[in-house]
Parts: structure tokens; sequence; C-alpha cells
């Protein structure tokens, strides 16, 4: 069975910023992880070599595959911050509605900068899905 490729490292979250060229990117990701990190308590590790993620959970499918992975990530990707949240947290597509401009795809949610979005629903779409995985995949 092939081996899981995004897996918690040691390498620094701090390093890896730095390596965020655009500057306002850089702002925005580092203001989202001091948001994850206040209102979920997770400090935040590097998963792979371009994942922020927090917290991590044991999963385990019907097929046999197994791992770990974060329980919220986010990654500055070239044209936007990806946020990786589950797609099945309760009211996912209410809070999207109105969460501010954003592109969505079944386990993330890109948005450009901070300030198009509304971070106290990105604070609950945070807990929520947080809330989904722990209940899904508790251990």
């Amino acid at each position: 069975m092939a081996k899981n490729k995004t897996t918690e490292t040691k390498s620094s979250v701090a390093a890896f910023l730095k390596t965020i060229k655009d500057e306002k990117r850089r702002k925005d990701f580092s203001l989202i992880i001091e948001l994850i990190t206040k209102h979920e308590g997770f400090e935040p590790k590097m998963w792979g070599t371009s994942i922020v993620g927090f917290g991590s959970y044991h999963y385990k499918y019907e097929s046999g595959r197994e791992g770990d992975a974060p329980l919220v990530g986010i990654a500055p990707r070239t044209n936007a911050i990806a946020l990786y949240l589950t797609s099945e947290f309760d009211k996912r597509e209410e809070l999207l509605a109105k969460f501010g401009k954003h592109k969505s795809a079944k386990g993330c949610v890109y948005i450009q900068k901070l300030e198009d979005i509304d971070t106290a629903i990105l604070v609950k779409m945070i807990k929520k899905s947080v809330e989904y995985y722990k209940k899904k995949y508790p251990g």
C-alpha cells in the first residue's frame, strides 16, 4: 500500500512562513495561524513541505488504508490560501454563504485575502470541522 505523502514533520513553521514571498499573503497566513491556535488551542506543525496543520487524528478506511492527518490544515498556494476542512461538517453550506469571497472544493476552501472573509465564520467552520473529525475518529 502506498505511503502517505503528507505526514507531520519536524520542520519549522516560522522558517516556512519566511518562504512565502508575497508579503500580504504571508501576513494573512500568519493571522490565520494565530486564529486557529487561539480558538482551538493547537500548536501549528508542518505537514509535508507546504501544509501547516493543527492537531491530528488517525483514520482507517474500510479499504484498510490508514494514516494520520491534521484536524485543520492551511497552505499558501500560488493563487490562494487553501483551508483544509472536512466537507461534511454541520451547517457547512449555510456558513459558507455567510463566509465572504471564496471558492470551495470537496475538502478545501480557498480565499485570496483575509479582508474578503468574515473571520468569525472562519472560526465557526474550523470548530465544526474539528468536532466532526473528533467524533468520526475518536482516539
